[in-house]
């Protein structure tokens, strides 16, 4: 439970800026606005991102066989437009946002999604690690683990970290911390 409300809490704070930068950079007017539309945004993108993104994604994978590499770039990058603009128009449809002109309400705002999916992408981690340290310190916990931590059991020597990472799973670092958060919860 802990991991959805820090994912949302971050995703919100990072949708409020990218909506602010919406409303300085079109003729979208935000404003105050941008507190509700963020919760419209955020929910829109992890909901209605995924299940869009995968339905088109299956669509054009029909036909990846007969495109070149540069093709195929443009066509996911397409996809990736398309599901912006839905949720943008999505969060113009449930929020107060109102909008001004054709061209730049409606085309560019997608894109400055898009640019912020991109950029969430790469510093998720460390937003995420920091939204979790407040989330813990509001409701008492300790840093870096659960309440219930200082009862949980010694682990072995050579059971650590270390050790996992030495395992010739086949998992990667993210993918060993996602199977280590779920069994937190």
């Amino acid at each position: 439970m802990k991991t959805w409300v820090v994912r949302f809490l971050s995703l919100y704070a990072f949708n409020i800026v990218v909506l602010l930068l919406i409303g300085l950079l079109t003729p979208a007017r935000v404003g105050i606005a941008a507190i509700w539309a963020s919760v419209v945004l955020t929910v829109a993108e992890i909901v209605v991102k995924p299940l869009a993104q995968r339905a088109f994604q299956r669509a054009a994978a029909k036909s990846a066989a007969e495109r070149t590499r540069a093709s195929e770039w443009l066509v996911q990058a397409g996809i990736v437009l398309v599901v912006a603009a839905i949720v943008w128009v999505l969060t113009l449809l449930l929020s107060g946002i109102s909008v001004r002109g054709w061209l730049w309400a409606y085309v560019l705002p997608p894109v400055i999604i898009a640019v912020g999916w991109l950029v969430y992408a790469r510093i998720d981690d460390i937003v995420e690690a920091r939204t979790g340290q407040l989330y813990d310190s509001a409701f008492g916990r300790r840093s870096g683990g659960s309440a219930d931590s200082a009862t949980a059991p010694a682990t072995e020597p050579g059971t650590g970290t270390r050790a996992r990472q030495d395992l010739d799973d086949g998992l990667t670092p993210e993918q060993r911390r996602m199977l280590d958060e779920l069994g937190k919860s």
